[in-house]
């Protein structure tokens, strides 16, 4: 019966590039997907970027962009590392999409109609310094749980527990550092703790959908129970679902000013994302979900296990949607005999540099497949292992048959397979014909490791037969010939068999041998033939190298020390060289400051009205009310930039830059001074 699969990977925050734990998973979903094709069922593939919440507004205002922007220019460095390393994702999209918006807020409106969404206004930590409300990824402090110290403040990365931020024990900002303070603010809620929530839940969660020791853990969140530190584990608790102005995400329908936590919009990608594709295919969605027979997917990490068998199939059963099939839980990676990753020591290991020095993709989804289990278990990338299997079991073993046998049918019989196979050769094929049921179904289960040493051992028994048979002595024997093209043609038989079964773990070299076979794309149910007597196969090329240690040496290499700073006399560095191209596209206006007014909610900000020689005014806010009253500036002129993409602020829209100097530290001596050009100067003249 041909399966119908829905299959994401987790989606990746798209504040930095991929790092080599995204493409272990991607890799993990890629082989199983591929698998699921190759034996006939239907597979749609899909991830995204999750863009929304204050971390990449922050780190897009501190790049000078626009969220939208710093998005998509993370979004335009996936592809390398996706095409590198073989990993076939039908769609890629992104949170901050159209489809996002609607379903998201349908999904919200659907579980508000269904009485699980609830208004509380709430205390919620401040930050007095930044002005704003925190996140829960920017308040750190103990979990109250643990103790473990430096904990974000929703869930602790020790030991797993769900908490409120205000439960963490001294609390800290980690974007100024200040101690946060507690103001009031509305929050929506959806109520996790319902009895209809809960009773789903501990059957949902425990009916064989997860890992049996996931499964263990997740039970844990739903006993009342006493902590090591005396405290009480209450079961579920809501979960709060909204955020503050000013928040990068998607508006919550009927309240103005409050946005979506971006962990609820974030899961709701997957659904995005699988529409936009089946959209573009011209296919119905709703229908698409509406079946019965489709199975929805998630490949995760260990360390985001709580929102994705919680709060994730809670929002979809309530809402009225599908409910995941399974969520596949996998650990962390790690490098050299458990050593944490550190680009500056060089026990990093970055994708993109493992691409750059010419090392084969296929190495390392091999290698990585190898050290995969379906348990969520933590592995090791340790690189004398990596070099040995590479060199070993791909070219030493399964390499090495095509190698000594393709020459002598080519030479001696025209690239045309034999037809007459019997006794040893027919019983070793008939062995590897007998394994394509229990390999398939190690893969599926995700048991990685124990199918490919069960490939080698295969591997093994067609090595140890070409050892006993001996074609380079046959060739050499008169009267030989029968027997040599038999052996010759076993041997063919079994790579292609071998191909088969490896397919799903290297993709780009199962493509080479389909070529040098001359055969379709291989399925799974290829086992179960042979190519037959008479088959020509085309000229054998070398196929895959062995790893230089070089190349693993260069591969964690720490980074050069960098070249010692041009500091000027004011102690900052010089900004990098541009042409004079770049500094034509800054378009720098004289200003004359009309007005000037402090802004009541901020100790950094003044509020300045300009004249740009526009026929209107211009609002800008600049951080240099530490420096200026705000009456010694009005009437004065200006430098500002005019030519700067308007920002919304909490406080209002800033309309462009007014330029001033200083140190680096604005608190160093001798301060902030706004530039002011000499007297002659009209508001509108162009500075160049």
């Amino acid at each position: 019966m041909t399966r119908k699969l829905f299959v994401t990977t987790a989606l990746p925050y798209a504040n930095g590039n991929f790092h080599i734990g995204h493409i272990m998973e991607y890799i993990q979903a890629d082989i199983w997907v591929r698998l699921q094709r190759m034996l006939g069922h239907e597979v749609n593939f899909v991830g995204a970027d999750d863009t929304h919440g204050a971390p990449i507004m922050i780190a897009a205002e501190k790049a000078g962009k626009t969220p939208q922007a710093f998005v998509a220019d993370i979004a335009a460095g996936r592809k390398p590392y996706l095409d590198g390393f073989h990993i076939a994702f039908d769609n890629w999209s992104s949170t901050d999409s159209p489809e996002n918006h609607q379903l998201a807020q349908q999904i919200y409106l659907d579980l508000k109609a269904n009485g699980l969404i609830e208004s509380r206004v709430v205390e919620q930590f401040f930050d007095p310094e930044k002005n704003m409300f925190l996140p829960d990824r920017f308040i750190k402090g103990e979990c109250p749980k643990c103790n473990a110290k430096d904990q974000y403040g929703d869930n602790c990365e020790v030991c797993g527990a769900v908490y409120a931020p205000t439960d963490l024990k001294n609390p800290y900002s980690a974007l100024s550092g200040a101690k946060p303070v507690l103001k009031s603010s509305e929050h929506f809620f959806f109520k996790l703790s319902d009895p209809r929530c809960v009773a789903f839940l501990e059957e949902w969660t425990q009916d064989g959908r997860l890992q049996p020791e996931v499964a263990n853990k997740v039970r844990e969140w739903f006993t009342v129970r006493t902590n090591p530190d005396g405290s009480k584990s209450e079961g579920l608790g809501d979960w709060d679902i909204s955020r503050d102005a000013p928040y990068f995400g998607i508006e919550i329908p009927g309240a103005p000013g409050k946005y979506f936590y971006v962990w609820l919009d974030a899961p709701v990608g997957y659904l995005a994302s699988l529409k936009n594709l089946l959209d573009k295919r011209g296919q119905d969605y709703e229908a698409y979900m509406a079946d019965p027979a489709l199975e929805q997917i998630h490949f995760i990490g260990k360390d985001i296990v709580t929102f994705h068998t919680l709060f994730w199939p809670a929002m979809l059963k309530f809402s009225g949607r599908k409910t995941p099939n399974n969520v596949f839980v996998h650990g962390f990676l790690t490098v050299n005999n458990g050593e944490k990753m550190s680009k500056s020591r060089g026990t990093g290991l970055d994708p993109l540099k493992y691409l750059a020095l010419g090392m084969n993709p296929e190495w390392l989804r091999y290698y990585l497949a190898a050290k995969l289990s379906g348990r969520n278990e933590d592995i090791d990338f340790n690189a004398d292992d990596f070099m040995a299997r590479a060199n070993s079991d791909l070219v030493g073993k399964y390499i090495n048959i095509a190698s000594r046998a393709a020459g002598f049918l080519s030479k001696r019989f025209g690239g045309k397979l034999g037809s007459d196979i019997s006794g040893d050769g027919d019983a070793l094929l008939e062995h590897l014909r007998d394994g394509a049921a229990n390999l398939a179904e190690l893969y599926a289960e995700r048991e990685y490791g124990k199918a490919l040493r069960e490939i080698m051992l295969l591997a093994d028994r067609v090595n140890a037969y070409v050892d006993q048979n001996k074609p380079w002595e046959l060739a050499k024997q008169e009267g030989m010939d029968s027997h040599l093209h038999d052996v010759c043609t076993v041997c063919i038989e079994a790579f292609r068999l071998l191909t088969i079964y490896l397919k799903p773990v290297l993709p780009a070299l199962a493509a080479q041998v389909e070529s040098f076979l001359k055969v379709p794309p291989l399925m799974w149910s290829d086992a179960s033939r042979t190519l037959g007597g008479g088959h020509v196969i085309g000229e054998y090329k070398h196929l895959m190298q062995r790893v230089d240690i070089k190349q693993l040496e260069a591969l964690f290499e720490a980074p050069a020390a960098p070249e010692p700073e041009k500091v000027l006399p004011g102690g900052e560095e010089l900004a990098p060289t541009i042409s004079i191209d770049d500094f034509a596209k800054i378009d720098l206006r004289i200003a004359q400051i009309v007005n000037c007014e402090a802004v009541e909610g901020s100790t950094k900000l003044l509020r300045l009205t300009l004249d740009v020689g526009e026929g209107k005014t211009r609002n800008v806010f600049s951080g240099i009310a530490s420096a200026y009253q705000p009456a010694d500036l009005v009437g004065k002129l200006t430098v500002m930039v005019a030519n700067l993409a308007p920002r919304k602020m909490k406080f209002g829209v800033s309309e462009g830059m007014v330029l001033a100097a200083s140190h680096a530290d604005e608190k160093t001596e001798p301060g902030i001074y706004v530039l002011n050009p000499w007297p002659g100067a009209q508001p509108g003249m162009r500075v160049r």
